[in-house]
């Protein structure tokens, strides 16, 4: 089964809900990234969340999820959009801790307690949309619905979950975002909050393999959900030589004369996706051409 999103509404319309299945995506990143189990975890979660919050924007926007909490992961960066593309990494791609007290891997111990999350939104305007907000469990469910009550002031709760096999592949990987809209009577919001006490942890509710649609009525149940549309979620990046040798040009001639008299050549190295491009000194002499 491929990854894939899916938006919907409940309650006649005052809840917003949103699931994914982010396994393949997630694995995809582990790969190229040589992640190990925690900080799997750790890049999972952001990045399921991430997938899930560009899936709120529209046409080109796109989004960045920066999660800095000064554990020993160290940042964790990841890039969305509105088409269910995603990319991302960490500092530290071989974190791993002792599972903690509940059995679970020890995310919280890798991403720390002590630093920010923080979400730039590009909507197409000259000013970014920026929010920020201390990291409060470092669990980071918890820590991007702080964000939405707390940024955005909308009444949220995320679950995002990641499971690793014992080859440090992944097993299965997603997530939720439920969203209560202006007008939601108290009602609702009990049986939300009741209901969100009962269900098994999301993390479970993926290794049973349920679907996005079948998260979504396990916790909301299902009379009281509309789905409007499926999306494909994919690790995507957007590097190239073409960009890396534009960035070359804006460092000037003298700069691309010192890279061809000290190295003969440049590499380029992508964060997200891990790929490298070799640029030759022909083509550096090239760049320095077009630089004047």
């Amino acid at each position: 089964m491929s990854d894939y999103l899916v938006k919907a509404l409940a309650y006649d319309g005052q809840v917003r809900a949103y699931a994914v299945r982010s396994t393949e995506t997630i694995g995809e990143a582990q790969e190229r990234h040589y992640t190990w189990p925690t900080a799997s975890a750790a890049l999972g979660r952001t990045m399921s969340a991430a997938v899930m919050m560009g899936a709120m924007l529209k046409g080109d926007n796109k989004l960045t999820v920066k999660v800095e909490g000064g554990g020993p992961i160290g940042v964790i960066l990841a890039d969305s959009n509105a088409k269910g593309e995603v990319r991302g990494f960490v500092t530290n791609p071989q974190t791993h801790f002792d599972l903690n007290e509940h059995g679970k891997l020890d995310v919280r111990r890798a991403v720390g307690t002590s630093g920010t999350l923080s979400v730039v939104k590009d909507i197409g305007m000259r000013d970014h949309f920026t929010g920020q907000v201390p990291i409060v469990s470092g669990e980071l469910g918890d820590d991007f619905t702080y964000y939405f009550v707390t940024s955005e002031q909308i009444p949220s709760a995320v679950g995002v979950g990641v499971l690793v096999n014992p080859d440090n592949t992944i097993l299965a990987a997603g997530g939720f975002i439920l969203q209560v809209l202006p007008g939601t009577d108290d009602e609702t919001i009990t049986a939300i909050e009741n209901r969100m006490k009962e269900i098994p942890p999301i993390s479970k509710l993926i290794e049973k393999g349920l679907t996005p649609e079948e998260i979504l009525i396990e916790i909301l149940e299902e009379d009281n959900v509309k789905f409007l549309e499926t999306m494909p979620v994919t690790f995507k990046c957007t590097c190239s030589k073409e960009r890396f040798s534009e960035a070359i040009v804006s460092l000037g001639e003298e700069e691309i004369q010192d890279m061809i008299d000290t190295d003969g050549e440049a590499e380029a190295h992508c964060h997200f996706c891990n790929k490298k491009y070799m640029i030759s000194r022909d083509e550096l002499e090239e760049l320095k051409e077009k630089a004047q």
